[in-house]
């Protein structure tokens, strides 16, 4: 029993260490981030995710810096019956760049990890499920301006997943999809 416990502590201590080590955005500027972005790609290791790789398209998200310093982010998801919104609230932290988010379901850790501010962005997020049964997980979403994602881009994508412990096996580029474009839906 001594030995599980004792597992169990080393691998938390691991999951916080390598989730401390994720880069944030240097001198990160939450007003030139605000606007709309399309979500042209991701990679997770959340099951639920993984298992709405099949029917998943680009979304359109609009980021919004709040007057406190937190930021709301409104998604539009294309499903097969309806386009789902959702909005969620992060708080700032100490940090400029890096956001968490606390509620009924999950604690969410949210970092910029990069962007230009013109092009694209990759978001990370380390998801802690307030119930235990369920695994933590780690997804970082890629953002653009536009519908398309540079040769040079993907690159950096790929190098930021590695570097946090994901695999290729786990990353989609997103169909092409209109139907939640409309930022009327969103707003």
């Amino acid at each position: 029993m001594k030995a599980v416990l004792l597992g169990f502590v080393v691998l938390l201590f691991w999951v916080f260490c390598v989730q401390a080590e994720v880069v944030v955005q240097p001198d990160f500027d939450i007003q030139k981030f605000a606007g709309t972005w399309q979500i042209v790609g991701g990679i997770s290791n959340c099951p639920v995710f993984q298992g709405m790789k099949e029917i998943m398209k680009t979304s359109a998200a609009i980021v919004k810096p709040l007057p406190n310093g937190d930021l709301e982010i409104t998604t539009g998801f294309p499903f097969p019956e309806e386009c789902k919104k959702m909005v969620i609230y992060f708080t700032k932290t100490d940090q400029p760049g890096h956001f968490s988010n606390k509620d009924k379901m999950a604690t969410r850790d949210m970092r910029v990890m990069e962007t230009d501010y013109i092009n694209f962005a990759f978001v990370y997020t380390f998801k802690v499920p307030l119930d235990k049964t369920e695994a933590s997980s780690t997804t970082i979403q890629l953002y653009t301006r536009t519908s398309d994602a540079s040769p040079e881009v993907l690159e950096k994508f790929k190098k930021h997943y590695h570097d946090v412990g994901l695999t290729d096996d786990l990353m989609i580029m997103l169909p092409k999809s209109g139907e939640c474009a409309q930022i009327s839906f969103l707003v």
